[in-house]
């Protein structure tokens, strides 16, 4: 059964259109309007090997919160949808998490589809923003993602000089720990990965 996803979310401040496939082989298709978000977004695509398309718009002349939050949000939804009951998956990264090196800047992410909503973002950014993206606004999307999947997300960067390397570096390792989650344990292919029996 093909775990997809398509969602369509208007408001008064966004328009996302997303289309989801868990087990893509990479490839997307993104326009946000922010550069360096499309190429965040594409390096998670790529990294978590989903194919994911994107188009979505909002009230850039505001702020890029909006946006960013919603696309967050959509995001998280669509994996929810696409992972129904959860039945047969990893559900949490191998060992807990997955670190991602970027030349000098190393991050962690650790994701688990719990039904519940906590983030942990110990992360601090020097610049303002890189490219066209506000850093601010960067916590917004992991926080937004959490509510719309309705998991736990632990996220770290350590001894990072380069911002530009930091986010990208923080991407990549949260697309390899959604990766290892949502992938189906052949061991358990057919049951609820938890002891209540249900997620």
């Amino acid at each position: 059964m093909a775990r997809t996803a398509k969602i369509s979310r208007q408001t008064r401040e966004t328009k996302i259109d997303l289309v989801l496939n868990l087990d893509g082989k990479g490839d997307s298709k993104i326009a946000t309007s922010i550069g360096f978000l499309d190429h965040v977004l594409t390096s998670l695509a790529k990294h978590a090997s989903f194919d994911l398309k994107i188009k979505a718009s909002g009230d850039l002349h505001v702020d890029q919160h909006h946006l960013v939050e919603d696309l967050g949000i959509v995001l998280g939804e669509a994996v929810a949808q696409a992972l129904k009951n959860k039945v047969g998956i990893m559900r949490a990264g191998s060992d807990g998490a997955f670190a991602f090196p970027m030349d000098e800047a190393l991050a962690l992410a650790a994701v688990d589809f719990a039904n519940r909503t906590k983030l942990v973002f110990k992360i601090k950014f020097h610049e303002k923003a890189v490219g066209d993206l506000q850093t601010n606004v960067i916590e917004d999307f992991f926080e937004g993602f959490v509510n719309g999947a309705r998991a736990n997300l632990y996220l770290e960067t350590k001894n990072a000089r380069s911002t530009h390397h930091q986010i990208e570096a923080l991407f990549k390792a949260f697309a390899r720990a959604l990766r290892e989650a949502v992938a189906i344990d052949s061991r358990n292919a057919k049951r609820i990965p938890s002891t209540k029996g249900r997620i």
